[in-house]
């Protein structure tokens, strides 16, 4: 028997379609085991216990809530678009399945090594506003158009700060593939630098408000908008955005370990899959530490702190980059630290400087 030899082009295609496969198949229990680690979280924030009836420890909460989900009645209001209404639920969740397929969870593990893979993970993470605002117009609420145009507002004013702190990676690393980007970390990590750390921290505040999490969930804020974008959803179409929203949360904290933790570097008493997956659970845990504890902003606040803070610290941090990778040793170290720290601190006065009282037209009158 002659030995079977596969062509070049399905060589490359299978792997990549079974790794696919496996993201696609997995996706689905890590959303649902999410939602269970941020009631538990949250819950022993706030003094309660959380899940802690169906299974042991709360366990099999998930999957039912999952069956809760499939069961419920799916409303459609008179006036919808019904086509806008069907397929808004499908296209936010499959740009945050796309974000998995570029993250590298160790040497070799990925599904799809794009030379650009920084870029296909922005330009795929920006497209979910669209799919938002087709929820909010094909409901034909007043509601949720208002939190469709508030998340317009907020990935356009995030995502400059977000590009901009990111820029400092490539421009470092000399690449923009992510397993590039992890390897040139193996003589530290980028976090442990003044612009790495800056630059850590505004991809994450960044990215909370892009995947509207609290304290920047304005476009779908309960106490002034009902649901906001997601008002006329009930069922599984409503669990749709919920899972959209966990697996983009999940995907920022793999980013973040990625660009700035090591990814899967580390010790080797642990395999790198295992170090890059406890790196992503405590970023995780940090978002939902963040939503246990702090209030939600007002839209004035959300805005201001883009433009007035995390843009202008964004562009110091890349002079901070250039002059720590120029001037070696201690003096490019405490150059990018003290620019960095100065930017922050002028433009957090700026932010929180109050606002001059505006007279109105009926002042002194009575």
């Amino acid at each position: 028997m002659g030995i079977v030899t596969w062509p070049a082009w399905l060589e490359t295609l299978l792997p990549m379609v079974v790794k696919i496969t496996i993201i696609l198949a997995l996706a689905p229990v890590g959303m649902m085991y999410l939602t269970w680690f941020e009631r538990k979280v949250v819950a022993r924030i706030q003094d309660r216990f959380g899940p802690n009836r169906v299974g042991p420890y709360g366990l099999l909460q998930p999957l039912a809530d999952g069956i809760k989900m499939v069961t419920k009645e799916d409303l459609i209001p008179d006036g919808a678009d019904r086509l806008c209404h069907f397929l808004a639920p499908i296209l936010i969740v499959v740009p945050a399945l796309y974000l998995f397929t570029v993250l590298p969870f160790g040497e070799g593990i990925v599904a799809v090594p794009l030379v650009t893979g920084l870029l296909f993970f922005v330009a795929i993470g920006s497209t979910e506003a669209l799919a938002l605002f087709m929820a909010a117009w094909g409901s034909r609420n007043k509601f949720a158009l208002l939190g469709a145009l508030r998340n317009a507002a907020q990935v356009i004013a995030y995502e400059v700060p977000v590009v901009l702190a990111l820029a400092a990676v490539p421009m470092i690393a000399g690449s923009l593939n992510l397993n590039e980007i992890v390897r040139a970390q193996s003589g530290g990590w980028f976090v442990a630098t003044p612009w790495g750390f800056t630059a850590a921290l505004l991809v994450t505040l960044g990215g909370l408000a892009e995947v509207n999490r609290t304290p920047f969930d304005l476009a779908e804020a309960e106490s002034e908008l009902v649901g906001g974008f997601h008002t006329e959803y009930s069922g599984m179409k409503f669990a749709l955005f919920y899972m959209a929203e966990f697996l983009s949360t999940l995907a920022l904290g793999a980013l973040v370990a990625v660009l700035f933790l090591g990814g899967w570097l580390g010790p080797k008493f642990l395999p790198g899959p295992v170090w890059m997956g406890l790196k992503t659970m405590a970023l995780v845990f940090v978002m939902v530490w963040i939503r246990g504890t702090w209030p939600r902003f007002r839209i004035d606040q959300l805005m201001g702190l883009a433009w007035k803070v995390m843009v202008p610290l964004a562009l110091a941090n890349l002079l901070g980059a250039a002059l720590w990778s120029f001037c070696p040793g201690a003096a490019g170290w405490l150059a990018s630290a003290a620019l960095s720290v100065a930017v922050f601190l002028v433009t957090t006065q700026l932010w929180l400087a109050p606002k001059p009282k505006t007279p109105t037209h009926w002042a002194g009158k009575y």
